[in-house]
């Protein structure tokens, strides 16, 4: 009996050092680009409530065809107005990134991971409290972003799509004319 119990407590702890490694395909996000796919890795450990906002707008299709309104050479991509920013529906360049979603604003889930080269983060209003929808995709490393802003995942395939973004106009805080878009944005890979 000791042997038995022995083994299974044995195979269990093995299952979970397994499950540990893994990671469910539910925690990735593919945005198709005009150049490609990228496929982020969300983080449900650091940032719950922002990931599942993510996943159920991507999941109602709400994220698809929607601009990147705001895009600065060396630092990062906006996206995710999903009021304002559809470009099928109605694009409205003067609102982008004035809106958001339906659904509440978000509380913050500030993390020590840091904002690096191709970091995905949640864009906000001065409220730290205000994030809704959109969100930016790094660049480079932007340090002054940590703590201040909520981390969602990070890209694992596709920077150099990412990278083939149009720029917007430095004059004008980064907003994009005739801007590109994320074509279409699934959960999972």
């Amino acid at each position: 009996m000791k042997f038995l119990k022995t083994a299974i407590a044995g195979a269990l702890f093995l299952a979970s050092v397994a499950s540990a490694g893994a990671q469910s395909n539910e925690d990735f996000l593919t945005i198709q680009l005009k150049d490609g796919p990228v496929v982020v890795q969300l983080r449900p450990d650091v940032a719950p409530k922002h990931v599942e906002r993510i996943k159920a707008l991507a999941a109602a299709g709400e994220y698809d065809n929607v601009a990147f309104h705001r895009v600065i050479e060396g630092f990062m991509a906006q996206t995710g107005d999903v009021q304002n920013g559809d470009m099928e529906e109605g694009f409205k360049p003067e609102a982008a990134g004035t809106g958001g979603s339906s659904q509440p604003d978000l509380p913050a889930e500030f993390s020590d991971v840091p904002y690096e080269r191709g970091t995905v983060g949640m864009a906000r209003s001065q409220d730290p409290n205000s994030a809704n929808s959109q969100f930016f995709i790094m660049f480079a490393p932007g340090d002054f972003l940590n703590g201040q802003y909520t981390v969602v995942g990070q890209v694992v395939e596709g920077m150099e799509n990412v990278d083939k973004i149009k720029r917007g106009d430095d004059a004008n805080n980064g907003a994009v004319e005739n801007p590109d878009r994320m074509i279409k944005v699934t959960v999972g890979k």
